[in-house]
């Protein structure tokens, strides 16, 4: 049973981490789109508006497959997590419905009359089907994050009867106060991954000296945005989610931070790798008294540690948990580095033409992907042992009827089809890039 629980754990992470590539773009994108958008409007320009078709492109590619993947993930829970949707569903059920069928069809409906509408529709009609699609997006994104927060801190709930759990606020969940900063903290995350996408394709048109025009609008453009953004992801959104976690989930936090014992005046850890049969960390490198401080606003104030918690409450994997979320850290840090030395250059009118920059920018764009992912697996590795938390085990989650067996099969067919869905998804938008954004300017005029 064991085997089978790591497999249906490994089915259900390979392939969210998967659908997870497409949303985090097609979100964030979503929102440059209306500014480049905004902008076309508010000055009359052809190369704004212009913009925003090629990036429509883009955004519709990531859409369809998007979708594509997210579909199994609804299947694998009455499949693979049967007992968990027994349990959970009277209140998941309600976020994950609305999800579909107000948001998704929102943000569907409207990308169609944004890609094919700008004729009939004009340019402030376009503008608000822009926009629309935005909305929709984000408004996906809420009702997700909805449905994780619960997981995570559950709220307006009682047990039923039958032992599964019952809704008492459909407000309740919607607000539940997990929500504000692991929403705010994974939209801004989304910007800064259409920030560097935007940003590292305009540093390609500026190097290879084609499409220069457009190559600085989504220098420009990524830069700007990428600057608030990645500020932002890490205060006060990443800095609000690290205390929701402190405040509801202390175990998880002792475990992020490699925090084995209770202490006063706690370091913060820069670098280090947990030492699980010693409960220590090897080589670390940290600021004194700096983890206390950025936690209680107190340099000597005291932080719990992993020693405070029964071993049967801890994480099942810190190691894995420790390195995702020093991972996410660190990139965001240089995130941060990489934009300010962008602004930087660009005050001073020398940024078009800093090659060293440019490279740097064009080939950082897999890195917030990077990031993204290290803080979802923070999430939901610092969950566990738990599938709802305080209230189901990971363990009594799974469907007793699916066999190690079975889901290494299906696993597998997954790994397989998703390599082909991978392939065509990098051919597509490869060849969309290299057509450039005049194509997109043919395909409107015809």
């Amino acid at each position: 049973m064991e085997d089978a629980l790591l497999l249906h754990r490994l089915q259900f992470a390979f392939t969210i981490t998967f659908h997870y590539l497409f949303p985090q773009l097609t979100m964030g994108l979503g929102l440059l789109i209306v500014i480049m958008k905004g902008i076309a409007l508010k000055t009359g320009s052809e190369f704004y508006n212009n913009s925003a078709r090629f990036w429509a492109k883009i955004f519709a590619i990531n859409f369809a497959i998007g979708v594509v993947t997210g579909i199994p993930m609804e299947f694998q829970f009455g499949t693979n997590w049967a007992r968990f949707s027994t349990f959970a569903g009277g209140v998941i059920g309600q976020t994950l419905a609305m999800e579909g069928v107000f948001a998704f069809f929102l943000e569907s409906s409207f990308l169609g009359l944004f890609l094919f509408g700008e004729k009939k529709l004009g340019p402030r009609l376009h503008f608000l089907s822009a926009f629309m699609v935005f909305a929709g997006s984000w408004l996906s994104g809420y009702f997700i994050i909805a449905t994780n927060a619960w997981m995570q801190h559950p709220v307006a709930y009682e047990i039923a009867a039958d032992g599964s759990v019952a809704l008492t606020s459909f407000w309740g969940l919607l607000f539940n106060p997990w929500i504000l900063w692991q929403y705010t903290h994974t939209m801004i995350g989304s910007v800064v991954t259409a920030s560097f996408a935007v940003a590292a394709v305009g540093a390609f048109y500026l190097l290879a000296h084609r499409n220069e025009e457009y190559g600085k609008i989504f220098v420009r453009t990524g830069v700007i945005a990428g600057i608030i953004s990645t500020i932002l992801v890490a205060f006060p959104t990443g800095d609000g989610q690290v205390k929701n976690v402190l405040n509801h989930q202390p175990v998880t936090f002792a475990a992020m931070e490699g925090l084995f014992e209770t202490q006063e005046g706690a370091p913060l850890v820069l670098i280090g790798q947990p030492d699980m049969e010693r409960r220590k960390l090897d080589n670390p490198l940290h600021v004194p008294k700096m983890l206390s401080f950025l936690t209680y606003l107190h340099w000597g104030a005291e932080v719990k540690g992993l020693d405070a918690f029964p071993e049967d409450e801890w994480p099942t994997n810190i190691p894995l948990l420790y390195y995702s979320y020093h991972v996410m850290v660190g990139l965001g840090t240089l995130f941060i580095a990489i934009m300010l030395a962008s602004v930087y250059l660009m005050r001073r009118g020398r940024l078009f033409s800093a090659r060293p920059l440019l490279w740097v920018l064009m080939l950082a764009f897999p890195f917030p992907y990077i990031a993204n992912t290290a803080g979802w697996w923070t999430a939901e590795l610092g969950r566990q042992p738990w599938l709802v938390y305080g209230l189901m085990r990971t363990v009594d989650g799974t469907s007793t009827t699916v066999s190690a067996g079975n889901t290494l099969f299906t696993l597998l067919g997954f790994a397989g089809m998703y390599f082909v869905i991978g392939m065509l998804f990098l051919l597509l938008v490869v060849k969309t890039i290299n057509a450039g954004p005049d194509a997109a300017l043919k395909n409107h005029s015809h």
